[in-house]
């Protein structure tokens, strides 16, 4: 017989579940001690936020700061909407997890080991080494997982869909799938996933865990087929596992799973509503006032180590070397966010960028001009006037699972903007025919490349342009995610 009791625990479970390391919202604490949030941006955030309005659904993050912790504290079970803060009508558990133990498992092996293998960004003749003290890293990995999966069983209806997101959780599907068979879960890979050749660097234990953990899922998703089909070889290597090429599933352990490809689109209409306002007028003033009637050249990134900042510099100067007659009819804006300063080779990766930047503009700037405009800070109303501004938009990656800047750059060009854009990019796929594609290792290539963007006749631009934006908005957050909930029925 059903209580009362269970029947409320019932209802106040969720049908449709997401998990990812970086929540819904972020805290900050005021001089006085008080808790002030505010909502992140991107697709997930967007593509949740509409479904939420429809459905009963829960999201399951990490606390990332001290004041996330606080918020996290203070809220019944760490949910922050008990707690009476308004996190957008979403219903939002904040994960308060030990700090060693996040550490461990976000900045050691997600973010210097899982993305460093997927990205194939390590200098290997240095790097990695996995002994005794990384097996203790992989045990908090493990944990962390762990956490995620508990506040997902928590708070789970009875064959609820969840949607886990990203290397960071690879081992949540098969923790679920082991206590909760009735679940139906999805997992989502934004990266690119490395081919076997590379992935066999990790220990063999670790590299069969991480693809059993993930194949705990009914339904795997990439953002490129070239990523999807690197996943499934290493499903046939390493776990010898059958493979259906024809309709990309795969059979392991008296379970089929789905993998699929969902290509996630800019949202067209939030960005230009947002592009609109007058902070993001005020910053392009601004910029026009500082670089004049110059033709610009655009890069907006984090300071990541796979975005290519610097072959995209030295791509520039040997422009102006080749060029000379772009000299004081250009300017480079290049914005880099700030990221992961926690780990060393990234800190000495910011200084290399700015380095090149202060060379360049040694060797080329004049009392009149500054060849190149590095901004290292996060604003992202003046990213978004450089794009409405930008003659060529450059997206140069080594690697990267989709790139939305790629993306983002066309649907808000009032002008119509060239794109040159990697090939590893997945962003590539759809945009690749009307992007001036470049090898990202080949600096002269890229200059070449830019030299064409900036002499593109502007109707040619103008049309280029315009087809890339629509290819861009084709697929909506909203249903990138829809459809991969539609996917587990």
């Amino acid at each position: 017989m059903t209580t009362t009791r269970e029947v409320d625990e019932q209802v106040d479970k969720a049908q449709i579940l997401v998990a990812s390391n970086r929540g819904p919202v972020s805290f900050s604490i005021g001089d006085d001690g008080s808790l002030s949030h505010r909502r992140g941006g991107g697709g997930l955030v967007s593509g949740l936020s509409a479904i939420g309005a429809e459905s009963d659904t829960l999201w399951v993050c990490a606390a990332l700061s001290d004041a996330d912790r606080k918020a996290a504290s203070s809220a019944p079970e760490g949910r922050l909407d008990r707690a009476g803060f308004d996190v957008g009508g979403m219903r939002v558990r904040m994960l308060d997890i030990p700090p060693a133990t996040f550490a461990n498992a976000y900045t050691s092996v997600a973010n210097s080991t899982l993305w460093f293998v997927h990205h194939m960004l390590y200098d290997t003749p240095n790097k990695p080494s996995f002994g005794a003290g990384f097996r203790a890293e992989w045990e908090d990995y493990r944990s962390y997982n762990a956490a995620f999966a508990e506040g997902l069983l928590t708070g789970a209806a009875d064959n609820a869909r969840v949607a886990v997101q990203d290397y960071h959780l690879a081992l949540v599907p098969r923790m679920l799938r082991g206590r909760r068979p009735d679940l139906r879960i999805a997992h989502f890979s934004h990266t690119p996933w490395a081919p076997p050749e590379y992935f066999r660097m990790l220990p063999a234990e670790i590299a069969r865990e991480l693809l059993e953990g993930m194949l705990g899922a009914d339904h795997l998703g990439f953002l490129s087929p070239r990523w999807a089909d690197a996943f499934l070889r290493c499903c046939e290597t390493f776990l010898r596992a059958e493979i259906d090429w024809s309709k990309r599933c795969v059979e392991y352990g008296g379970r089929i799973v789905n993998v699929a490809v969902h290509a996630l689109g800019a949202d067209a209409e939030g960005l230009r509503s947002r592009a609109a306002a007058d902070d993001v007028a005020e910053r392009a003033a601004a910029l026009r006032e500082r670089v004049g009637d110059r033709r610009l050249i655009v890069r907006v990134d984090r300071t990541e180590l796979s975005k290519n900042i610097v072959r995209g510099l030295e791509a520039y100067r040997e422009l102006l070397r080749d060029h000379p007659e772009w000299h004081d009819r250009v300017t480079h804006l290049a914005f880099a966010y700030p990221s992961r300063g926690d780990v060393p080779e990234y800190r000495a990766y910011t200084e290399a960028v700015r380095r090149t930047a202060d060379e360049i503009n040694a060797e080329f700037g004049t009392d009149s001009w500054t060849p190149l405009v590095l901004e290292v800070n996060d604003d992202y109303p003046r990213s978004l006037a450089a794009y409405r501004m930008a003659d060529v938009l450059l997206v140069n990656p080594i690697r990267d699972g989709m790139n939305l800047v790629a993306k983002e750059g066309p649907v808000l060009s009032d002008d119509g903007c060239a794109l040159v854009l990697s090939t590893e990019a997945g962003a590539a796929d759809e945009l690749g025919g009307d992007a001036l594609l470049v090898n990202p290792y080949d600096v002269s290539e890229t200059a070449r490349a830019l030299h064409t963007g900036l002499e593109m006749p502007a109707e040619e631009r103008r049309a280029r342009c315009g087809r890339m934006a629509e290819k861009a908005a084709a697929l909506h957050p909203q249903r990138w995610l829809a459809d991969q909930l539609r996917a587990l029925g």
